[in-house]
């Protein structure tokens, strides 16, 4: 029994001197590490890197906006006191930015289109389905909306698109709160053919809905215009833009228009990479007409080796209109789109 003993206890005395040898020698290795400047210095928190309200406004009035600023409303300043300052979230797989770019409308002017064409680029990373951040979940917060956003790489941009922005009123300051140098994107469309395609949408949905003639008109013996029915107010496109002028300078919107999208989409898109500052990498190649739907579709969308045409109920075919319905809707329609003109410097030519 003592021989057993003293056997145990010379196994325990080399086992400790083992662990203390091993010990020594991490310890020392350690050493050496942090002498040769590899250890990494403590990580700051992630509060302490973030911007304050303060500096962020010093930013924002450094800049040859400051009139905007008074503008945002107690609403909007909350918003920027919270997690607006920091402007990613990130990890080793890229980081969630707010969008550099919001294609902002309009409804049936081609925005899915233009959205999937972008997708094609390398450079772009877009989030599928409309977020409506600023115009239906505000109250939710910015930081909610930064984590709908697809993780971007250095290089890269991110986008959203929603049509209603453009004509939502509270939209321009909101996101000029988010950031005053977001690029805006409006994709324009004849507003007759515009409303009877978004007409034709809703009759899809609602079979029961009254014929178009009875919706323009507020009273068809005098032929005055309903400019309440969302239809036709969404194509008075000048009266939209002013609200969007009052917030961002025109340098920061851009104007495609819907038909040269359908008939010349490569045109278009190098319009549209030069705005976002893009190489122009998506080109004619990508393209191909489909006769049967009567308009572009891509080659190769992202993610895809197939060829991919935008979803059926692209291209359907519009109700019939009678003809003095829709002269009346062009003579309502001229005043607003010369304006239009004027304002963007372009001629979309709809007659």
């Amino acid at each position: 029994m003592g021989c057993w003993a003293t056997r145990f206890n010379l196994h325990l005395k080399a086992h400790s001197k083992v662990s203390v040898f091993f010990t020594m020698i991490i310890l020392v290795t350690y050493v050496f590490y942090c002498l040769a400047g590899y250890c990494e210095l403590t990580p700051i928190p992630l509060h302490e890197r973030r911007l304050t309200l303060t500096q962020l406004h010093q930013d924002r009035n450094s800049s040859d906006q400051p009139d905007f600023l008074a503008r945002l409303s107690e609403e909007e300043t909350r918003h920027l006191s919270g997690d607006v300052s920091n402007l990613s979230v990130s990890d080793s797989f890229g980081s969630k930015e707010f969008p550099q770019a919001i294609i902002i409308g309009v409804k049936k002017g081609g925005t899915r289109a233009l959205l999937e064409f972008l997708r094609v680029h390398p450079d772009v990373r877009a989030v599928g389905a409309e977020p409506h951040f600023f115009d239906r979940f505000y109250d939710k917060g910015l930081e909610w909306y930064r984590n709908l956003m697809p993780r971007t790489l250095e290089g890269q941009i991110t986008m959203e698109k929603t049509p209603s922005y453009f004509v939502t009123r509270e939209a321009p300051r909101r996101i000029f709160t988010m950031n005053h140098n977001t690029k805006l994107i409006v994709v324009v469309r004849d507003p007759v053919t515009r409303a009877v395609s978004d007409y034709t949408q809703t009759l899809s949905k609602n079979p029961g809905l009254p014929s178009f003639q009875n919706l323009v008109f507020k009273n068809s013996s005098t032929g005055l215009i309903d400019t309440s029915w969302s239809a036709v107010r969404i194509g008075i496109y000048s009266k939209h833009l002013e609200n969007w002028l009052r917030y961002f300078p025109l340098s920061r919107l851009l104007f495609v228009s819907g038909e040269r999208l359908v008939t010349d989409p490569a045109s278009e898109m190098e319009r549209v990479q030069d705005f976002l500052g893009l190489k122009r990498l998506v080109t004619n190649k990508h393209f191909y007409f489909n006769q049967t739907k009567g308009f572009p579709c891509l080659k190769k969308p992202e993610g895809s080796s197939r060829p991919r045409c935008l979803g059926k109920s692209k291209g359907r075919a519009h109700p019939h209109i009678p003809s003095y319905v829709l002269y009346k809707l062009r003579d309502f329609y001229r005043p607003f789109n010369m304006k239009f003109y004027q304002m963007t410097g372009q001629d979309f030519g709809w007659k």
